[in-house]
């Protein structure tokens, strides 16, 4: 089959590999009909993520068909259209019954395997392991495209943004950083109810684009007095309920930490590469909580109600499409997302 593959810091490339096969009998084999790119697939090439060994087919994210299952599968079956989690999961340990999935100890304490420590998604073929629990179905009145983005951005968007931030009706939300992930704790934060939502980005396509998910406000971050703007639109003049950091760098971790009330929720979504400054000695009487994590993945079946009943539509997400013979293009045109105008890109197998 094909795929791509990581070929070290700076390379990757489309070609031949061995087709995956059945290694325990709770795996299962996926024909891959729709993927997409994640910035954790940039940060990768990069060389960010060491634990990635050369050789490893990438992804994480995907929509498809059960081709094939081990003897112990019980809720997947042969024929399945299924949206592919990111996050693999035993749901026996104590971290996945704790709802930690990200941390199955049986996984040795990682739920991010695909492309990481196993081969991944972008290839027209996958193996799943524990296929039961990191399989969802497809339902018919849900498309591919709004299936693939439930695999990783959705989820991550909403569960370490908008859950961790606890945003609950009537709260104003400062999203740090409007990319995909961004534009997802956008997006859940509107439909959770929050009564003001301040798209921060200093591209404009993407704070154009944020309007469409649901951000009633815009602030452009190469203005000079940021925390002032957002402390502005709060109403009160205090500062912000709640503050989504969605990009990984200590300036927006910064600007996120000095916009929030007292008594408000940094949540942090974004992957730092290095240390941030946090000033305890302002903060320590400010009674505010700052939240990190890596996503679970466990809130499909909620996020799949809200797509149904209209209330989001991941299919926004979707600027690019390509086909499988194009994944080095759409590798290019994802990694120029700003000058592309690029949200997430789709690729598919017509085959």
């Amino acid at each position: 089959m094909k795929a791509i593959v990581y070929k070290g810091p700076g390379n990757k490339s489309w070609e031949d590999v061995p087709d995956p096969s059945i290694q325990d009998p709770t795996d299962a084999i996926v024909k891959v009909e729709h993927t997409t790119i994640c910035g954790t697939d940039l940060h990768i090439l990069k060389g960010d993520v060491p634990t990635v060994a050369e050789g490893r087919v990438l992804g994480h994210e995907g929509v498809g068909v059960v081709t094939e299952v081990g003897a112990s599968c019980t809720r997947v079956k042969v024929g399945d259209r299924v949206i592919i989690s990111c996050i693999s999961k035993c749901m026996a340990c104590d971290y996945c019954k704790a709802g930690l999935t990200s941390h199955c100890q049986t996984l040795g304490g990682i739920g991010w395997i695909f492309g990481h420590l196993i081969d991944g998604t972008q290839a027209e073929y996958v193996r799943v392991p524990y296929a039961d629990n990191g399989l969802i179905p497809l339902p018919d009145n849900v498309t591919a495209e709004q299936g693939a983005m439930l695999s990783d951005i959705l989820p991550t968007g909403y569960e370490i943004g908008v859950l961790y931030g606890a945003v609950k009706p009537g709260d104003v939300v400062a999203v740090v950083g409007v990319g995909p992930v961004g534009l997802a704790a956008v997006m859940t934060a509107s439909s959770q109810g929050a009564s003001r939502v301040i798209a921060v980005d200093g591209n404009k396509f993407r704070l154009e684009a944020s309007r469409e998910f649901g951000a009633t406000d815009t602030v452009d971050a190469s203005g000079h007095d940021l925390v002032t703007e957002l402390k502005g639109l709060s109403g009160d003049g205090l500062g912000v309920d709640v503050a989504i950091e969605a990009v990984g760098i200590p300036a927006t971790f910064g600007l996120a930490l000095d916009s929030i009330r007292p008594g408000g929720h940094v949540a942090n979504v974004g992957v730092h590469g290095e240390s941030v400054q946090f000033p305890i000695e302002r903060d320590w009487i400010n009674n505010i909580t700052i939240t990190t994590g890596l996503v679970n993945a466990t809130t499909a079946p909620e996020l799949l109600t809200k797509i149904t009943s209209g209330a989001i539509d991941p299919a926004k997400f979707v600027t690019h499409r390509f086909g499988f013979d194009q994944f080095l293009e759409a590798y290019d045109t994802f990694a120029d997302a700003a000058e592309q105008q690029a949200l997430k890109v789709i690729i598919s197998n017509a085959g």
